[in-house]
């Protein structure tokens, strides 16, 4: 099968927006290894751009007097694509900081051919998949779960958001007593609130399937592995399929982190389970006092649980400031059985009645007795699990995958999004990469350049911030000012009874001095 392969300007050392002086092939041309394509002038001196494969030249994207630099685009070539078969006889040739591969022989044969797949169908996947199909690209996506919307809409974000509004409320019933309100105490059918979050979830995935269904694009639900630089097998529920593809974008999330010694017992969950809502344990455990964790700990503190939270570090959020985090710990050490800090657990015993959890720490006890165990102390990516070596596409040692400013892995037709690229891991930083990668893919000029990208923990008090903190300023040798506004000056905070938190309405950093 032939497929389209961009051939783009090498590694040319430290020249940038060199001329081009050359143009060495036409349209319709064949081209192999190593034969002239482009000439290209500095002042200092010629340099001629061979070719890294063998194919027909389709399109000429360069012109003689263009300036370039490493990475450009110069043609597009049709090649042969390389099979999972095939793979050991593919010779990989270095473009500068791309990988081509160039086949012998040709594919195995396809179930289904398509210019576009995205691998994922998270926030990120599903925007960039319609995006694409948007701008005219044949577009397949690929899902894991039975549902569009990846982690963040089955057993992530939106599941948490729904029970994080039902913590609320009973929040809400409870403090309105102090202003002589009184519902009494709240009661709580599980039944009902597990089939109202999931029908949130559903009216949601449904919207979804109907979006792809308007854009014509394929769905096909199963796990995706890649088996060679342009084909993918999806193991499905009537067996493998394979999807023969020009280009790719790699949007493949993240997943729990689990931590080793511990015992495979069900009362020990990721926040996966916690958001499953089998019961309101009466006391659990939080192991991890970041964003996950403490949303976890709001809604099942809300329910009736007996919270304990123990965090590694000193403090809790660690990438925001500690002064935005002061209100929440305030709260949370008064509602909360137990919080430690600076403390780990050392080991979980799982007995009949409880689980018996050790302890390392200040102030923490040699050992306590807990119902349910909470493990949420990060994420990993999942870039390791895809077979991504198999595409040339370089994968680090945590499962992160290197791109560009264009979303482009070290292979020029693949692309990267999403948590699988590095932090921070937001849906919305996933969904402008998403449309980054699309447009670029589909041959627009588009780049991932965000200055700030806003952070939000929907804890009780909720905690926001957007841009450099005060320790980055400080860490990184900033001068900056700081103007704080206090709610217990709002009298919109105090006609809520929450007067404890603060708002920077004016932060900025100063980098020179300026004489006027």
């Amino acid at each position: 099968m032939a497929i389209k392969q961009e051939v783009r300007i090498p590694n040319i050392g430290d020249f940038t927006n060199v001329e081009v002086i050359e143009v060495l092939v036409n349209k319709g041309d064949t081209i192999n290894p190593e034969d002239p394509l482009i000439t290209l002038e500095s002042d200092k001196a010629s340099i001629t751009v061979p070719s890294p494969l063998a194919g027909k030249v389709k399109e000429i994207r360069i012109a003689v007097g263009a300036k370039v630099s490493a990475g450009d685009l110069v043609l597009i070539a049709e090649v042969e694509a390389v099979s999972a078969v095939q793979e050991a006889t593919a010779i990989p040739v270095e473009t500068g900081t791309t990988t081509a591969v160039a086949a012998s022989r040709p594919s195995l044969k396809a179930d289904l051919q398509v210019e576009l797949l995205v691998l994922g169908s998270g926030p990120g996947g599903y925007t960039a998949a319609f995006r694409a199909a948007d701008l005219g690209k044949q577009t397949v996506l690929v899902e894991r779960y039975p549902a569009l919307g990846g982690v963040c809409l089955n057993v992530g974000c939106i599941p948490s958001k729904a029970l994080l509004h039902a913590a609320r409320v009973i929040s809400d019933s409870r403090e309105a007593m102090t202003f002589g309100i009184e519902f009494g105490a709240p009661k709580i059918d599980m039944k009902k609130l597990r089939a109202w979050k999931d029908k949130v979830l559903g009216q949601l995935t449904n919207g979804l399937k109907g979006l792809a269904n308007q854009r014509k694009v394929e769905v096909m639900h199963g796990a995706g592995e890649f088996m060679s630089p342009h084909e993918l097998k999806v193991a499905t529920a009537t067996g493998d399929k394979i999807i023969a593809f020009e280009q790719a974008i790699i949007a493949v999330g993240s997943q729990a982190v689990t931590l080793p010694g511990f015992p495979d017992d069900p009362r020990i969950f990721s926040s996966t389970g916690a958001l499953a809502l089998e019961d309101i344990p009466g006391r659990l455990l939080v192991i991890g006092g970041g964003i996950i964790g403490l949303e976890m700990a709001t809604i099942y503190h809300a329910l009736g649980a007996k919270v304990t939270v123990v965090e590694a570090l000193d403090r809790l959020i660690a990438g925001a400031d500690a002064d935005i985090v002061k209100p929440l710990h305030r709260r949370i050490q008064k509602q909360y059985a137990n919080l430690y800090l600076g403390a780990r657990v050392t080991g979980i015993t799982a007995g009949k009645d409880e689980l018996t959890v050790t302890f390392k720490g200040e102030g923490t006890p040699a050992s306590a007795g807990f119902d349910r165990v909470l493990v949420a102390v990060g994420r990993r990516p999942n870039g390791l699990l895809i077979g991504a070596e198999r595409a040339g596409v370089s994968v680090d040692n945590r499962g992160f995958i290197p791109v560009d400013k264009q979303q482009r892995t070290n292979v020029p037709h693949i692309y990267a999004i999403g948590d699988v690229v590095g932090q921070p891991m937001l849906a919305h930083k996933a969904v402008h990469e998403g449309k980054v990668a699309a447009e670029v893919a589909a041959g627009l000029k588009s780049e991932f350049n965000a200055r700030v990208i806003p952070s939000v923990a929907y804890t009780d008090p909720e905690i926001a911030w957007v841009g450099v903190t005060e320790e980055e300023a400080r860490i990184q040798g900033l001068n900056f000012g700081k103007g704080v506004f206090p709610w217990a000056a709002s009298g919109r905070s105090l006609t809520l009874g929450r007067n404890e938190g603060m708002t920077w309405p004016s932060k900025w950093v100063v980098t020179r001095k300026i004489s006027l």
